[in-house]
C-alpha cells in the first residue's frame, strides 16, 4: 500500500516559531557555515511574528492523514518602491529541510507567495541570495525570477 504525501502551504502562526528558529539555524549553517545563536534566532522569529507590518512567515506542511509536519519556510518582508508606489516582496529565510529537498516544495512556496502578491498589490518579488550557492540560484532562475543587476551592501551593527 502507499501512503500518498500531500503537502499544503500556509501563513505561519506562533505555534510554528520554533520549528522556523530551527530552520533559520539550519540553513545559515547550510548556506554560509555560519552558527547563529539559537536563543537570538528564536527571538528574532518570535518578534515578527507579533509585528505583522513587518512581514510574514510563510510555511510548507507535508503529511498524510494521520500526520503532518513542516516541510520548509520562507520569510516575506516589505520595501516600499517610491519608483512603483507600491511594496515589493522580499524573500527572505528559505529553507526547505533535506528530506522534502527536489520533490516541488519550494515550487509550491513559491507559487503560494507569488499569488498572494499579486492579489494583495505587491508590485514584485526580490530576493538575494549568497553569491556562491549555485543550486538556489538555479532553483530561483528555473521559476522565472532573474538577476536584478545589483550588489547588496551592508553596515551591520
Amino acid at each position: 500500500m502507499t501512503v500518498e504525501i500531500t503537502a499544503q502551504v500556509r501563513r505561519a502562526t506562533l505555534a510554528d516559531s520554533d520549528a522556523i528558529a530551527e530552520f533559520n539555524l539550519a540553513m545559515a549553517q547550510e548556506t554560509e557555515g555560519k552558527a547563529l545563536d539559537a536563543a537570538t534566532v528564536k527571538a528574532g522569529v518570535g518578534a515578527l511574528m507579533r509585528q505583522p507590518q513587518y512581514g510574514f512567515y510563510t510555511v510548507i506542511e507535508a503529511g498524510t492523514e494521520a500526520e503532518t509536519t513542516l516541510a520548509g519556510c520562507l520569510l516575506i518582508t516589505y520595501e516600499w518602491s517610491d519608483w512603483r508606489n507600491g511594496l515589493i516582496w522580499w524573500i527572505q529565510s528559505v529553507y526547505i529541510h533535506p528530506d522534502y529537498r527536489r520533490r516541488g516544495f519550494f515550487r509550491r512556496l513559491y507559487a503560494q507567495v507569488r499569488q498572494w502578491a499579486q492579489a494583495e498589490g505587491a508590485c514584485g518579488l526580490r530576493l538575494y541570495v549568497e553569491a556562491a550557492n549555485h543550486s538556489a540560484q538555479d532553483t530561483y532562475t528555473a521559476l522565472g525570477m532573474k538577476p536584478a543587476g545589483y550588489q547588496v551592501f551592508e553596515a551591520l551593527f
